[in-house]
This record gives structure tokens, C-alpha cells and sequence, in this order.
């Protein structure tokens, strides 16, 4: 039997400690996405509603199959910058006619849904997932444009937004927008570029400049309406496809639409698959809150995977990075955790063929994330652990077949990259609350940085600074240990959103699905040179 056994001992003091701190992590991480819920705040909520229109998630509602989940993307973004977070902009991936699509929503409760730099990492990150899993875009648009005091980080990088729309449009990639209020100058070429545009009588305004500018620019004078009304470019320039008469009427008719895309999927849904054989409510009191602390990652798989069956691949070959085969939602996965934190050569050599197995069967790869790097010192420099890192690193690089990556504990180094983190694209990355990413841990990273300014004092023959020294390292713990939890790294679009470790594998089955609307096909070779 493949079946995996489990060791967890949910009535034991140890597992109770670890389900608090994940719980009181969890809370924090709750109170983050409500302000993101809350978009501009309770007063200009009010002043929308007073306009008789929807909130950009209510839009969203309306506009999926009922009772179908939403994928919301990276609604931490901009955390802890000087912008909004949410970014202004809702994203994420739901079911519209039946049909998986990727949906984006200007949050007009924000600066008039103006785009800030972090609204347009967002809109981008959103046009790749659509991209690389052939996902029709709906853009449901109400935006005042650029965010003026801020159009020096927007302006020459924004152009890549329309020609995003043009390169979905000709991979045959549907591209639907729906305009609720302005899309002015720039905005302006989302719905002049989309496949399909709906406009809405008397509250869609599109136009390359509004009345003032065009005053000023040519002495006409002209109105909003015949400017760039709905009525307008429905009867007179021909931009709008659609006249819907007011918001439900108009995401009726992107319903439509998408129901005679005649867009299916490039592999069928799978048959029936059997859940876990654990509880999922268990993965709360897996890992450690000191992540320097062990954990079977088998664990976590046996609660994810179906019927907890896993065909473990080189169980007593490098035995710190668990890998083998299993199903999820009736997807096949290959899956890749680390075990003990370390990678060393075997566990490197062991992934590199295992990756490369996956592409020759076109299984998807789900990377669980634990690690603080590949091994160092004398010993291992010796034995090769730099070619052999690379080899890993050769294998993830140049695999074809789709990634899935879950930062459950550490996260760190190389390691993470080996491990198919941000700078690899994989088709998703989500973290857990108690997870962190570095190029190190906080205390090896000061503890290096005291070492070399100590031999920097004794080559120059100078005094060290005992005291200077530990408040340097109490400082740089601190700097460090913020920048790597996973609240600031998913503001900044590191990651595609952190969640909830019981949603992992809903999350997971989610992506998946969106993936096989896809042609899923690896690598037959094309890996580079593997130092041997």
C-alpha cells in the first residue's frame, strides 16, 4: 500500500503549541486582507453606493456561475508601502458559463480606481497567469487613469498592459471588457483593445482626453457624453459592442459573451478521486513557529493529496528532500518537500532526475517549501555541492511542465531557488502565515556581516566595537526578519497570495484546473549542460 501512515499526534501538547501560533498568525493575516476588503474606506463606500453602483466585488459576484468559488490573487499587494493595499485592483480566477477565467476589477472606492505602481505589478502578474494557462480575461473597468503624483514609475513601464491585450488576443486568448464609469486617456485602450466591450448607458465614459484637455488642447467644447459616452461609441464610433442599461445588465451581457466563446479546455476534468485519508484542519499544527525546528513534510502531504496515496521516488536516497507521485483533485502531481531543511549533492542529483521524469511524463510539479539553502562547508564544497545545486537548479529552470510552489516553513538562499521560487515562474506560488523567505535567516545574515567587519578592524589594526557590534546585529535581525515574513514579501507580488494551510489543498486544486485549460507538456530534453 502507498498509502502514507501518519505519526501526528493531534491531543499532544506539541501539536497544540504549533496550532496556536499558526492560529494567532492566522488572525493577523485576517486582519490584513479586511483592510483590503475595506478598498478606500467607509465614507467614499458610501459615496459609491450613493451612486446606485456595486463595489468591485460585488461586480465579481454577479458576474460568476453561482455558488463557484473565486481565486483572489495577491490581495495583500502593496502592503506596507504608502499605497492602498489591495492595490486598487481586484484580481483572481473564477467561473463565468462555465467557463475558468481570469477576472481583474478596478476598485473605484480608491482614488477613483486610479493605478498606482503596485496596480500595475498586480495587472501584470494577472495578464501572465492568463497567458501561461490560456485564461479568457475579463476586465470589469472603472479607473480615472494613472495616479498622477506617481506616473514616473507608471508611465513607460504601463505600456506593457495593452500590449498584453494585443499578444492574448492573437494567442487566441478572449479578452472581454466591461466599463462601469471612466477609463480615460490611457485606460481608454483597455477597452479599445479588448476582443469584446460592453459600455453602460449613461455611466461608461471613454475617451483619450476629457473635456478639459480637450479645451486646452484644441479650444473645443464638448461634453462628457458626446465626448465619450456609452450612447456614443455604441451609435456613432462603433467601440462599444455592447449597450447595456445599467451594471447587472451589463455583466449579463459579458455572461454572454463568454458563454459563446466556444473556449474549451485542452484536457478533460478528471474522474472521480478519493480526499485525504487526515484532516486537513490538522495541517494547523504541522510546522513549528520556530521554523529552525524539524517536520515530516510527509504529513502535510498525506492531508492534501488524494486518499493520502503517494508513490515515494528515492525514499532512502537523499533522504532531506521527500519526492514521488500522487494525485490532487484528480490531477496528477509530482511532488518535491523538503524533509529536514538542508539540501545537500543527493538530494540535488535526486530532484534533477525526478524533474526531469516529470517532463517525460507531463506531470505538473508542486514544490513544499522548508528549506534554509544547500549545504555548506569544506566538506560539501569538496564533494561537489555547488555543480550539483546547479544541477537542480539546471532541472527547475529549463522543466516545461507547470509549477506549483507552497512556501510552508523556511525558505531560504539558493534553496529557494532550487525549490521553484518567484525568479523561476512558476505557474503559482502561495505561502503560509508562518512562512519566511531570505537570501539567508536573520541571524546567519547579521552574524556574517559582524564576522567581516571584524577581520575589516583586525586587518586595519583598529579596536573592534564590542557594543557597536550587537546593536548592529540586534538591528540587522530585525531589518531582516521583517523583510522576510510573508506579508511583506506577498505586498510585494512575491508570492500570488498568503493562505490559510487549511485552503491548501482547495487552493492547489483550484490552480490546477486552470492549468489544464492549458496543454500540459514537458521538456524532452533541453536542460543545458549538467556538470557531472
Amino acid at each position: 500500500m502507498t498509502v502514507l501512515s501518519s505519526a501526528l499526534d493531534p491531543a499532544s501538547e506539541e501539536y497544540a503549541t504549533h496550532r496556536r501560533a499558526m492560529l494567532a498568525k492566522l488572525d493577523e493575516l485576517n486582519a490584513e486582507h479586511a483592510k483590503a476588503l475595506q478598498g478606500g474606506g467607509p465614507k467614499y463606500i458610501e459615496r459609491h453606493r450613493a451612486r446606485g453602483k456595486l463595489l468591485a466585488r460585488e461586480r465579481i459576484e454577479l458576474l460568476l456561475d453561482p455558488d463557484t468559488p473565486f481565486l483572489e490573487l495577491s490581495p495583500l499587494a502593496a502592503w506596507g508601502s504608502d499605497h492602498t493595499v489591495g492595490a486598487s485592483l481586484v484580481t483572481g480566477i473564477g467561473t463565468v458559463e462555465g467557463v475558468e477565467c481570469l477576472i481583474t476589477a478596478n476598485d473605484p472606492t480608491v482614488r477613483g480606481g486610479a493605478s498606482n505602481p503596485w496596480t500595475l505589478k498586480k495587472a501584470l502578474r494577472a495578464n501572465e497567469i492568463a497567458y501561461a494557462n490560456r485564461l479568457p480575461v475579463i476586465s470589469l473597468v472603472e479607473s480615472g487613469g494613472a495616479d498622477l503624483p506617481s506616473q514616473k514609475e507608471i508611465f513607460i513601464p504601463g505600456g506593457a498592459l495593452f500590449r498584453d491585450l494585443t499578444r492574448l488576443s492573437a494567442a487566441g486568448i478572449p479578452t472581454v471588457a466591461v466599463v462601469f464609469g471612466n477609463s480615460t486617456a490611457g485606460g481608454a485602450y483597455i477597452p479599445g483593445m479588448s476582443d469584446h466591450t460592453v459600455m453602460i448607458k449613461e455611466r461608461s465614459k471613454v475617451f483619450l482626453g476629457g473635456p478639459p484637455l480637450v479645451k486646452m488642447a484644441t479650444g473645443e467644447e464638448s461634453d462628457d457624453e458626446s465626448l465619450g459616452g456609452a450612447e456614443m461609441h455604441a451609435r456613432t464610433s462603433g467601440l462599444a459592442d455592447h449597450y447595456a442599461l445599467d451594471e447587472p445588465d451589463a455583466l449579463r451581457r459579458a455572461r454572454r459573451i463568454v458563454a459563446r466563446l466556444n473556449h474549451r479546455k485542452a484536457h478533460p476534468v478528471p474522474g472521480p478521486y478519493e480526499p485525504p485519508a487526515y484532516d486537513g484542519e490538522e495541517l494547523l499544527g504541522i510546522v513549528p513557529a520556530d521554523l529552525k525546528t524539524p517536520f515530516d513534510p510527509r504529513e502535510v502531504i498525506a492531508r492534501i493529496v488524494d486518499g493520502s496515496d503517494f508513490d515515494e521516488f528515492k525514499p532512502l536516497y537523499g533522504t532531506s528532500l521527500a519526492t514521488g507521485w500522487a494525485t490532487l483533485h484528480g490531477y496528477p502531481v509530482g511532488v518535491l518537500a523538503n524533509a529536514q531543511g538542508v539540501l545537500f549533492s543527493a538530494e540535488s542529483q535526486k530532484a534533477a532526475q525526478f524533474i526531469q521524469l516529470a517532463n517525460q511524463r507531463d506531470i505538473p510539479l508542486l514544490f513544499l517549501h522548508n528549506t534554509t539553502g544547500y549545504m555548506v562547508g569544506k566538506e560539501y564544497e569538496q564533494g561537489g555541492i555547488i555543480k550539483h545545486g546547479a544541477m537542480m537548479i539546471n532541472a527547475v529552470a529549463n522543466s516545461r511542465v507547470p509549477h506549483l510552489s507552497v512556501l510552508m516553513g523556511a525558505s531560504y538562499g539558493a534553496g529557494h531557488y532550487g525549490m521553484c521560487g518567484r525568479a523561476y515562474d512558476p505557474r503559482f506560488l502561495f505561502a503560509w502565515p508562518g512562512a519566511k523567505s531570505a537570501v539567508m535567516g536573520p541571524q546567519q545574515l547579521a552574524g556574517v556581516l559582524s564576522i567581516v567587519a571584524r577581520q575589516s578592524a583586525a586587518a586595519k589594526g583598529r579596536p573592534y566595537d564590542e557594543d557597536g557590534d550587537a546593536a548592529l546585529r540586534a538591528l540587522v535581525e530585525q531589518q531582516i526578519e521583517a523583510e522576510s515574513l510573508p506579508m511583506f514579501l506577498s505586498g510585494r507580488l512575491y508570492d500570488d497570495g498568503v493562505i490559510d494551510p487549511r485552503d491548501t489543498r482547495t487552493v492547489l486544486g483550484l490552480c490546477l484546473s486552470a492549468i489544464h485549460t492549458a496543454p500540459v507538456e514537458g521538456a524532452r530534453g533541453g536542460f543545458g549542460v549538467f556538470r557531472m
